[in-house]
């Protein structure tokens, strides 16, 4: 035994316990937590409290687009949406436009919508038989478009709704409703059938807006467009109430009864008081109006009045178009519109 040297007690010293496992523990719930946060903020509900309209702008990245979101507020934190964007977004790109962001809605849905391209849609409807007056003030109406269009040429525009995105110059718009009307009248127009009355695609659109105003119904849109075609090669007039009332309101409801005194009056559209064609459309005919003055009803009816039920009841003499008359009247009578 060595000097000095103490007899051992046969007991060994408590061994250390490694701190790593804990610590790799703590690190891994930390991560966790930091995880189901971020994916809280990512899949859960959006701090938006109310609708928003957001534009990404041709080109714009979707680290660009991100910090709109967040500076508008339909999404929490720039750096997580870009974070699971990029992790579980699949690589596909986001596309330009409108998006209209509704409350509540979570980052995850908002990047689906920018990458399926689910934009806001604008519209601006022109229904058949409008007249230009009220087209220019459809496009003054219309929201997010800019700039001023002026009242366009009657019967240039073609019945339909356009879509338009924000900022989009209103005169932009007007050009595409005048372009889709000459493309689809010149369709038409070659299409047409043999003998027809009108002997151009002008005389085709003047026709067809007579057509337009006449009748509602569509089933009568070909023997209504039949008459009118039949008058014309009798050289009769047309007589159509609605080329009346178009020099008085520029083809806004006139809201009354028509006079004598306009009966009569002379001018370039009253055909009660001229033969032939007016000297240029009353509205803005639909596709079907127009089809109708091209493909007119196989019919030798001259006449036509209405049958109390909203449509017309049509006839080919003059005796059986005052006796058609004669039921129009008794049925105003037991109206007590007359």
């Amino acid at each position: 035994m060595a000097k000095n040297a103490r007899p051992r007690s046969g007991k060994r010293a408590p061994a250390r316990r490694s701190r790593g496992p804990r610590v790799l523990l703590v690190a891994a719930l930390l991560l966790v937590a930091a995880f189901a946060g971020g994916w809280f903020l990512w899949a859960g509900p959006g701090p938006a409290t109310q609708e928003l309209s957001i534009v990404v702008p041709e080109g714009a990245t979707l680290s660009r687009a991100a910090r709109e979101l967040e500076k508008a507020g339909a999404i929490h934190s720039r750096p997580i949406f870009l974070s699971f964007a990029k992790l579980l977004g699949g690589g596909s790109t986001i596309r330009a436009g409108e998006y209209r962001i509704a409350p509540r809605t979570s980052a995850r849905q908002i990047l689906e919508m920018l990458q399926d391209g689910k934009t806001l849609q604008r519209l601006v409807t022109v229904p058949e038989g409008m007249p230009s007056i009220l087209v220019a003030d459809a496009l003054a109406k219309a929201p997010a478009l800019t700039g001023t269009a002026k009242i366009p040429e009657e019967g240039s525009v073609l019945p339909d709704s356009y879509a338009y995105v924000r900022d989009e110059p209103r005169a932009a718009v007007l050009a595409r409703m005048q372009k889709a009307m000459t493309a689809y009248l010149a369709k038409a127009w070659r299409a047409r059938d043999k003998g027809l009355a009108v002997t151009t695609p002008r005389e085709a659109i003047i026709l067809a807006s007579i057509v337009e105003k006449e009748t509602g119904k569509p089933a009568e849109r070909t023997t209504v467009a039949a008459v009118y075609a039949n008058r014309l090669k009798a050289g009769m007039p047309l007589q159509a109430d609605p080329t009346i009332i178009y020099p008085i309101t520029k083809g806004k409801p006139l809201g009354r009864r028509i006079l004598q005194s306009e009966l009569r009056a002379k001018n370039g559209y009253n055909t009660y008081a001229m033969r032939g064609l007016p000297e240029g459309p009353i509205a803005n005919p639909g596709r079907a109006s127009i089809d109708a003055v091209l493909h007119p009803a196989q019919s030798k009816a001259l006449y036509f009045v209405a049958d109390g039920t909203g449509g017309h009841v049509f006839a080919e003499t003059y005796a059986q178009h005052q006796a058609n008359v004669a039921k129009w009247y008794a049925i105003r009578r037991a109206r007590g519109e007359m």
